[in-house]
């Protein structure tokens, strides 16, 4: 536990202008990102007196070592800005809302030659036009199929496209005229496209005029007595009609809206939000979060709406579609509808409204329909907390209790918060590789699991378990004493209450690359799987290495026992100890994560041929080879006079193909720009 006192800034060292703080533990971790119209009022406030702060306030400035602060121009900038660390740091004491599921979108993919209707979910994509959330995919698929009578768009998979093309024939849905067919040209892409963006206008909410217009065309081929036409039409208008049936109208003047609302108690805050497009009700999503910090209702809002609409930038600025940032957020529509006005009303209103190219309104209904509706999302956010404290209500208690009994079996300083957990994995010696997974809080974090190919002392690279244990361990924690020490070096020349400059070394970013390192922070807890041998041979490792903070087990399979290094005698909890229930969880898991790397590499391996990686010899030159001489066998026995009679190969790359086959030597590198070869 830390003093804030021993890291508080001095009173003349805090601008009064608008900014954006963080604070940091003491392995450089950001564990809490904050903005401030005042920086000097706002961190004023942390550093009083710890029984005048509230319990989660109190534990955020004990557990931080340091903060520091970024003046910006204006609050909508400290807005953007305090989003962004966020995302890019995820503290463990910001409130964070996640889906409780993923929800599915429909997307029309209007930035393909051919654009597709699909169902998607997770992150959005450049040139795909999305509506939802929905609830439930196959509600998506029913409208989907309804619409298809008048919008025939293409809905199969890249690969299903090609092969009707290359046969000359559509699939099933081109005969049942549910497919315009233009895989085999039956109608032109312009055509096409043009359909594709009908099917988004009506989506859109652009629905009478479709209706209108299939209805006058039935009444058009009645008169012509073109009784068959105007029958199928009387039937694409039907379907049309039952489609809009499925979404009911809830807000006159085709009102575009997001309505949110919440249900809190103490703990946690339940979340519930209505995508209103065209006055209907296009989707329904969900939140439960945790309050991990002090926060009113004006807060949550204001912090909801940030994670909810502030993703849209993100996409904006990615150009190649990474999955580096999260799911993309929402386009904000011309009205959010929330239950209290956040804490900044005409800052988020003015960040929303840049989001979104138009004016964004954000205000609280007061009364008529759009007020009624608020109250329906309320009462679903009611409910959906209640669910959420039935289901879950002993998950946080048995969470807590796992890590207790743990503490006190393994005679630990402090409840392991982040474990980290190694198993090997291979087939005879070949192939060895391992994982490590990592359980912050008692829950999985998988975007730190790491994995590991064991590389061996031996001549053909093999190695025991116990030694790739050892390297392994040795490994990742050799990484974490450089960052260690590297950060001590740092700390001696940066004062820990100085804001951030141009050019500064921030703890837990690589200095050579300024990317995060790869390791976040050193665990409490250290898990292998296996016994006694295995246990000694990490412990090895860490002594090597001089690590002496991070205790250190293992979980043998035959009976579940726990060995602790340098004990004759395991260590036997009870069967139904919910300390051991962790242990086996983290076990399997790095089982499983250790086992899909091994099959895949060695997927890769019984796939390889001995004529890959030869400078020069690219898939055309090795088909070639193939083809003349049948085997690798034959091609083996031949000279590199014959391997260069083969068309396409020249002097160079015959004498190396030759060279790798030999086996007497790796094969030598060519110079593309004189086409010798370099030892």
């Amino acid at each position: 536990m830390t003093n804030p006192a021993s890291y508080r800034p001095k009173p003349g060292e805090v601008p009064d202008s608008p900014g954006v703080y963080r604070f940091r533990d003491p392995q450089g971790r950001v564990v809490y990102v904050g903005k401030a119209k005042s920086l000097r009022q706002r961190l004023a406030n942390y550093f009083q007196p710890l029984h005048a702060l509230h319990p989660r306030t109190a534990t955020m400035v004990t557990t931080a070592a340091s903060v520091e602060w970024t003046v910006v121009g204006t609050e909508v900038e400290a807005l953007q800005l305090e989003y962004s660390w966020i995302k890019e740091f995820d503290p463990r004491f910001n409130v964070k809302y996640r889906d409780d599921k993923s929800y599915p979108y429909l997307a029309v993919t209007m930035g393909e030659e051919f654009p597709r209707v699909q169902v998607l979910r997770g992150a959005k994509r450049k040139g795909t036009r999305y509506f939802g959330p929905y609830a439930h995919a196959w509600a998506i698929r029913e409208t989907v199929d309804l619409l298809l009578r008048v919008f025939p768009v293409r809905t199969c998979s890249a690969g299903v496209f090609k092969r009707a093309g290359q046969v000359g024939r559509p699939c099933l849905l081109g005969y049942i005229d549910k497919c315009s067919a233009p895989c085999v040209g039956k109608i032109s892409p312009e055509d096409h496209r043009a359909l594709a963006q009908e099917f988004a206008d009506f989506m859109g909410g652009a629905t009478a005029k479709y209706v209108r217009r299939v209805e006058a065309q039935m009444r058009e081929a009645a008169a012509e007595m073109d009784f068959e036409r105007a029958a199928r039409l009387r039937d694409d208008a039907g379907a049309l009609r039952k489609a809009l049936e499925k979404s009911a109208v809830v807000l006159p003047d085709a009102t575009d809206a997001d309505v949110f609302a919440l249900a809190e108690d103490e703990l946690e805050a339940a979340v519930q939000v209505f995508h209103v497009r065209g006055g209907r009700v296009r989707g329904q999503r969900g939140w439960v979060v945790e309050k991990v910090e002090d926060l009113t209702t004006a807060d949550l809002v204001q912090h909801l709406l940030q994670q909810v609409y502030g993703g849209s930038a993100e996409l904006d600025d990615d150009d190649d579609g990474s999955a580096r940032a999260a799911e993309a957020g929402e386009q904000p529509p011309r009205e959010v509808l929330v239950p209290v006005e956040p804490t900044d009303p005409e800052q988020t209103a003015a960040w929303l409204t840049r989001l979104r190219g138009s004016r964004v309104e954000v205000r609280v209904p007061q009364r008529g329909d759009k007020r009624a509706l608020l109250e329906t999302v309320e009462r679903n956010a009611t409910g959906a907390l209640n669910l959420h404290k039935t289901r879950r209500g002993g998950d946080l208690t048995t969470r807590s209790l796992a890590l207790q009994e743990l503490q006190e079996a393994l005679g630990l300083d402090e409840a392991p918060l982040r474990i980290e957990c190694y198993d090997v994995s291979h087939l005879q010696g070949s192939e060895v590789v391992a994982s490590m997974v990592v359980f912050e809080d008692g829950l999985p974090r998988k975007s730190e699991y790491r994995r590991f190919a064991v590389r061996g002392e031996g001549p053909d690279g093999r190695t025991d378990d116990l030694a790739s244990m050892n390297e392994v361990l040795t490994r990742r924690f050799r990484r974490h004493v450089a960052d260690a020490a590297r950060d001590g070096e740092l700390d001696d020349q940066v004062a820990p209450a100085s804001g951030p400059v141009s050019g500064e070394v921030q703890p837990g970013i690589d200095p050579a690359t300024g990317r995060a390192r790869r390791f976040a922070y050193a665990p409490q807890l250290v898990v292998v799987d296996g016994g006694q041998p295995q246990v000694e041979a990490a412990a090895a490792a860490l002594a090597e290495l001089g690590v002496t903070d991070v205790a250190l087990c293992g979980l043998a399979k035959r009976l579940e026992e726990v060995w602790l290094p340098g004990e004759d005698h395991p260590v036997v909890l009870p069967r139904t100890s919910e300390g051991l229930y962790l242990l086996q969880r983290l076990r399997d898991e790095a089982h499983r994560f250790a086992i899909s790397y091994h099959r895949s590499k060695r997927s890769k391996a019984m796939t390889t041929s001995a004529l890959d990686g030869v400078p020069g010899l690219g898939p055309a030159r090795r088909q070639a080879l193939m083809t003349r001489f049948g085997s690798l066998k034959a091609l083996r026995a031949a000279t590199a006079e014959e391997v260069a009679a083969v068309p396409g190969m020249g002097p160079a790359t015959a004498a190396a193909v030759v060279a790798a086959l030999a086996g007497d030597a790796p094969a030598p590198a060519l110079d593309t720009a004189t086409g010798e070869l370099v030892d």
